[in-house]
């Protein structure tokens, strides 16, 4: 891989060589690789396979799991985001001790992995929410709750220059790998103001099935808001908001 320099970038194929553009710039590459139909039936890439099927599965698991968290997610993830997700479901799926290489999965791996996720490299929870909140998940009643106490928002709350206001948002979910299907609910606070007044107590209660056998997760963000003239506007379009999943209950 090269990067292309000078005033013209191109784009296409010419000869071998293939021009693209990518995130990280302008790229070329030279043409070539094996034979799809070698890998597929060659035993020799019999690794290659099992890696590819896991992969694959990594990638299904990280579009449901984003898919439920649509809601809360659309505000606040980075370019990478699917990517970096992906890479952290590999891990989990690599973590199952009990299925045979190329078979491994979500549900019998380790999805507390998933614990600490950060949706959004710009703005971190861990770096952007100073105030205590415990995280809790009732299996029993379905109860996928986080509390935060009053707090000072502009000493315990890192927001990014320009912030007026800004609210808490959670979402709680129950997600079926296999079947790809999830049940979800979502929760925000009230659009309040970032300044040295002690805030309201903050309850989020997201209710899921009952009972439920399936990974349950908890994420947690910030969305932050500048006000002009009494309306409030997303700041910068929601690229500093933090969404962090802080709590996962893997059912196993």
């Amino acid at each position: 891989m090269a990067r292309q320099k000078g005033i013209i970038k191109l784009k296409g194929t010419i000869g071998d060589i293939t021009f693209y553009k990518t995130q990280d710039g302008h790229l070329a590459r030279e043409k070539g690789g094996i034979d799809a139909n070698r890998i597929a039936n060659d035993p020799a890439f019999q690794r290659t396979r099992e890696n590819g099927s896991e992969f694959g599965r990594a990638g299904k698991a990280g579009k449901i799991l984003r898919t439920a968290l649509r809601a809360v997610l659309i505000n606040s993830a980075d370019g990478r985001m699917v990517s970096r997700l992906t890479q952290q479901m590999i891990k989990v799926i690599q973590a199952d001790a009990v299925s045979v290489r190329g078979l491994r999965n979500v549900l019998d791996g380790e999805a507390e992995l998933l614990a600490g996720f950060e949706f959004n490299i710009r703005g971190k929870l861990g770096t952007s929410l100073f105030a205590p909140f415990v995280a809790s998940i009732d299996r029993v009643t379905g109860a996928i709750i986080v509390d935060l106490a009053s707090f000072i928002p502009s000493k315990m709350i890192a927001a990014p220059s320009g912030t007026s206001h800004f609210k808490v948002i959670s979402a709680g979910a129950e997600i079926d790998f296999e079947a790809e299907t999830f049940v979800v609910s979502n929760s925000e606070s009230d659009i309040v103001p970032w300044d040295i007044n002690p805030s309201d107590a903050i309850n989020h209660s997201n209710p899921v099935t009952p009972a439920s056998t399936k990974p349950l997760f908890l994420a947690l963000g910030i969305e932050f808001y500048q006000e002009v003239n009494g309306h409030m506007y997303p700041l910068k379009n929601g690229s500093y908001n933090p969404l962090s999943i802080v709590k996962v209950d893997s059912g196993v």
